[in-house]
């Protein structure tokens, strides 16, 4: 591999950022997400020209101890795709479809969580990135969050279609995240409390606000 600019290469391999081996890039998104630093920016680079700009500031410094934290407990070896991975969840960013594959590896670390399912899927630290940020009650909130939007969200179409009802079918594509027993979960809460009535049986079933 040749360099576009041999000088910006010396440079940077002076400072421990790249190797002869063509590897600098995942050197450097590596080292910034370690040290909870701003991930690279090549936004102003042209066809003539690389323009890389790294910022020096740390922006979380929890976050670099629990990685490292993770890293010794787990014995884990983290690849450049796991730090990015973890990173864009950490900044409520989405992950790439080409990282997914990754986001299995991170759950079984216990690295971060799934929310949902299908398209509504996303992703958030674990409980003990919170527990080691001493801020329990935020994973409580943002774990909870999605579970009371979407008893509203029931509730709410029930209310705009309090004259026809609606079937389990349709409040399913309210949600399109979450499979037909989680949806029956929530409605079943909202009936206990006297929010909700359900009529009829089988296919016939339908939902109405109470």
């Amino acid at each position: 591999m040749n360099p576009r600019n041999r000088r910006i290469a010396e440079v940077l391999s002076k400072c421990g950022l790249v190797e002869r081996a063509g590897q600098g890039f995942d050197l450097i998104f590596r080292e910034c997400i370690r040290q909870s630093k701003p991930l690279p920016d090549f936004s102003r680079t042209d066809t003539h020209f690389v323009w890389l700009t790294l910022h020096g500031e740390i922006q979380d410094t929890e976050f670099l101890r629990f990685l490292e934290e993770v890293s010794q407990e787990r014995m884990a070896e983290f690849s450049t795709e796991d730090f990015l991975v973890v990173d864009l969840i950490h900044r409520e960013q989405k992950v790439p479809r080409y990282m997914k594959s990754r986001v299995d590896y991170l759950i079984g670390q216990g690295v971060i969580e799934r929310m949902g399912r299908g398209r509504g899927t996303r992703y958030i630290l674990s409980r003990s990135f919170y527990a080691h940020m001493k801020t329990k009650g935020v994973y409580t909130r943002r774990k909870g969050l999605d579970y009371n939007t979407n008893k509203a969200l029931l509730l709410q179409h029930l209310t705009e279609n309090k004259d026809t009802g609606c079937p389990i079918v349709e409040l399913e594509q309210v949600i399109p995240s979450l499979s037909r027993r989680a949806i029956q979960r929530l409605l079943g809460e909202l009936r206990s409390e006297g929010k909700a009535r359900l009529a009829g049986s089988k296919k016939a079933a339908r939902w109405w606000i109470a």
